[in-house]
């Protein structure tokens, strides 16, 4: 309940900046301003993420890493929304409908078999995703999904109001610093 009151409460204060991101996305590319996929919840559950389209339309639907070349899909706007996270600001919708929490491992791909099947061997699926987690204060697109899921393990076993909090302070810290973005 108190996931869904913040998010509520980001909404509205943050209102302004969806405006500011929706504006520049259809300017640069037309509509729609948001991206819709789906993911892996909790208890291998399937959601549908909602995120800023950071990425021209007709991208292939597979994770960036795994494009030829990434940087043919982003769009200028999407490059900023990316090193900012203000492409994951919609994830706040995921949580008032109860989907997502702040602090948690990030939602797989419905594709990404290999993370999943690591996750599942470590009982991580028994946790509700996040827009922030301990694997992404601690590398995000820099590590290994090995090393991520060990990481998500490792929160699984500290997760405590507390440890969310360290985590969303050091999250705020890493995206002012950009630390662990690499598209």
């Amino acid at each position: 309940m108190l996931n869904r009151l913040f998010a509520l409460f980001l909404l509205i204060l943050f209102s302004p900046i969806f405006l500011f991101v929706a504006i520049a996305i259809l300017i640069e590319d037309g509509f729609p301003a948001f991206f819709t996929q789906k993911r892996v919840g909790i208890n291998y559950s399937f959601f549908k993420i909602y995120k800023f389209r950071s990425m021209k339309k007709n991208t292939p639907n597979v994770a960036t890493h795994l494009l030829t070349n990434p940087d043919q899909y982003i769009l200028k706007i999407g490059k900023l929304i990316r090193k900012t996270s203000l492409d994951e600001l919609p994830n706040l919708f995921n949580i008032l409908k109860g989907e997502m929490v702040f602090v948690g491992p990030r939602p797989a791909l419905y594709n990404q078999d290999d993370l999943m099947k690591l996750r599942l061997a470590k009982r991580v699926d028994k946790l509700k995703p996040g827009v922030t987690g301990w694997a992404q204060i601690n590398g995000r697109d820099d590590i290994s999904i090995e090393k991520k899921v060990q990481l998500e393990e490792e929160y699984l076993h500290k997760k405590s109001f507390i440890f969310d909090v360290e985590i969303i302070i050091k999250t705020f810290t890493n995206v002012l610093f950009s630390k662990g973005v690499s598209h």
